[in-house]
């Protein structure tokens, strides 16, 4: 390389240069720009925007799709995992859990409730408006969604009153906008006020700019394929190391707690409860962040 393709290059490589230090860290980068999010305002903790949710993609059979997932913090490490639940098949969490919460025991449930899986659900969305992104605008992202922002488009779809029009909100052509309002309350993103404008054409009604926009969803069955889920044998011994069941002597963590609370008053401290993520735990961070709409 000469100096004038030196010159050429300034300020162009250092996606690469970032790259290779990443691989000497061992950091790794969760951010997947397919999806978009909302940050919250720093001042006022508020944020709005507004959204198209878009009809179903090629070779998809719905508009979005359901994905389960844990996420809890134990002696080990983090784990943090999508559940195969999410496919139909057995989870060991999931197992270990039921076992658990059959005891009938408090402090044994108290376990589940820590360590539960959560639900989310990912659409392709159309973004409308984005007042502290605008380059946001106008294009095609994913989005994670939790049970609440699920919830209002059952309502949209199945109406609690008669008098109430059902509206196909992923429809291009009668669908409806999704004024995004999130709000700060007691530490937590709410989005109670939320809501699905009244029904409306995308894209001014342009078959043609509708097309393109189709076009370019993303697949969300490979989402949920089975090659992003590790297998029941890999969950499971990561769950071992997390819960610290890794000696081969002498029972396990897990039993020792569902013998240790037959034996201790119902408010025994549970040895792993959750703390918050911290500032350098690239992993939790980001899982957590996905649960934002909860």
């Amino acid at each position: 390389m000469n100096f004038k393709d030196l010159k050429k290059k300034s300020s162009t490589n250092i996606n690469q240069l970032i790259t290779e230090m990443d691989k000497l860290s061992g950091h790794k980068s969760y951010v997947d720009d397919r999806y978009w999010t909302l940050p919250l305002d720093e001042k006022t903790g508020n944020a709005t925007a507004l959204i198209r949710f878009l009809p179903v993609a090629k070779n998809n059979n719905l508009p979005w799709v359901s994905l389960f997932s844990h996420g809890f913090q134990g002696p080990g490490g983090w784990y943090i995992e999508n559940s195969l639940t999410t496919l139909g098949q057995p989870d060991p969490l999931s197992e270990m859990n039921s076992e658990l919460w059959s005891t009938g025991i408090d402090a044994n449930k108290d376990i589940v409730r820590k360590r539960k899986r959560k639900q989310h659900f990912i659409s392709n969305i159309l973004v409308v408006s984005d007042p502290r992104n605008p380059a946001n605008e106008g294009k095609v992202f994913l989005y994670k969604f939790g049970k609440k922002i699920f919830q209002k488009i059952q309502d949209a779809l199945k109406p609690e009153f008669d008098t109430d029009k059902p509206v196909d909100v992923f429809d291009f052509w009668v669908g409806a906008n999704f004024r995004l309002k999130v709000r700060k309350v007691e530490g937590y993103p709410n989005y109670d006020n939320s809501f699905f404008e009244g029904p409306s054409a995308i894209c001014d009604g342009n078959d043609v700019r509708m097309e393109e926009v189709w076009n370019t969803e993303h697949d969300l069955n490979e989402l949920v394929s089975p090659k992003n889920f590790k297998t029941y044998d890999e969950l499971k011994t990561r769950l071992n190391r997390v819960l610290g069941n890794t000696s081969k002597a002498g029972p396990t963590t897990e039993a020792k707690v569902i013998r240790e609370a037959t034996s201790k008053p119902k408010t025994a401290d549970v040895p792993w409860s959750a703390p918050e993520a911290s500032a350098d735990d690239d992993e939790a961070l980001a899982y957590f962040k996905g649960l934002a709409d909860d």
